[in-house]
């Protein structure tokens, strides 16, 4: 048998009040799909896609208008304890005390849970997020990415088996990301499904193993990461000739055309349209000799581009 999904989500809807008698403002239309266990799940949007609204409503933040949604078994409405046991959530903020210990920060998040002094695992969360040496230390000397750990442990606290992170690395350093990604990594290996929201669209493709995509509160895709880039119906191939170019050079199938420089043209084509080959052959029927050629293979940023519309 199939293991059941982390998370399921079935036409989850969400409108907002409008203020003084205006309309409001519907965030969720009908949203539906499941997060596999032991995955580590993308849920990608522009901004004002409505991921947000949907987190905080898996969270308890944010009541729903409509639809249903299960955590790890537990329905949101009438399991509402086991639901919120079953799900760790790191915000984009940081929010803790900054005069509390790190140590001192999980110990109050593990007596909000309820959990037993003799039961908690302060001093393991730390270790495992690499901040042991910094047991002791006010949190507010902490540096950003020390504080970002901090909160993974944080919403680890009650060992829940899925963890969401609402765009954990928004604004921090190189160094910090890879760090951030192999600790998520780490929990993934030990059985935690993991739902990421990210802008870092390079980000997504190389860790998620499927992703969802949001746009103005609907789903428009959800397909595992690999088949999902597969969708993307536009290459490009950039090529280098032996004279000076005229001009842009467009021809059927051929999406755009731009000169890079006097003797490079860069040249998007649909797939469906023309090949590779099609389209250096319409190059040199145009008196030119090439002299060198590169192609580059769709991303994850082209097919989001292309659902969302957006640049």
């Amino acid at each position: 048998m199939t293991n059941p999904p982390a998370i399921s989500i079935r036409d989850l809807a969400k409108t907002y009040a409008g203020i003084k008698g205006a309309p409001g403002k519907e965030a969720l239309k009908g949203v539906s799909f499941d997060v596999p266990q032991g995955q580590i799940f993308g849920l990608l949007g522009p901004n004002g896609a409505g991921k947000s609204t949907l987190i905080n409503i898996l969270a308890g933040l944010v009541t729903k208008t409509g639809g249903s949604a299960e955590i790890w078994g537990f329905d949101i409405d009438t399991r509402t304890r086991n639901a919120k046991r079953s799900i760790g959530i790191v915000p984009q903020e940081i929010v803790f005390d900054p005069f509390f210990t790190p140590f001192e920060v999980l110990e109050n998040q593990g007596g909000f849970y309820g959990i037993a002094k003799h039961l908690r695992r302060s001093e393991a969360l730390l270790e495992a997020v690499r901040l042991a040496d910094k047991r002791d230390a006010y949190a507010r000397t902490l540096s950003g990415g020390m504080k970002r750990r901090l909160l993974v442990a944080k919403a680890m606290v009650h060992s829940p088996p899925i963890l969401v992170l609402d765009e954990p690395t928004a604004g921090v350093d190189v160094e910090l990301r890879k760090q951030l990604w192999e600790l998520v990594s780490r929990l993934n290996d030990d059985g935690v499904t993991i739902v990421l929201t990210t802008h870092y669209l390079e980000e997504a493709e190389e860790l998620c193993d499927r992703i969802a995509i949001i746009n103005h509160g609907e789903l428009i895709a959800n397909k595992p990461t690999r088949e999902l880039v597969d969708m993307a119906r536009e290459k490009i191939v950039r090529v280098s000739v032996d004279k000076d170019l005229s001009g842009p050079i467009m021809e059927e199938g051929f999406t755009k055309a731009d000169l890079l420089d006097a003797r490079t043209l860069e040249i998007t084509y649909n797939r469906d349209r023309a090949s590779a080959g099609q389209v250096l052959a319409k190059v040199q029927e145009h008196g030119y000799v090439i002299e060198d050629v590169t192609t580059r293979e769709p991303d994850l940023e082209d097919v989001f581009v292309q659902l969302t519309g957006s640049g």
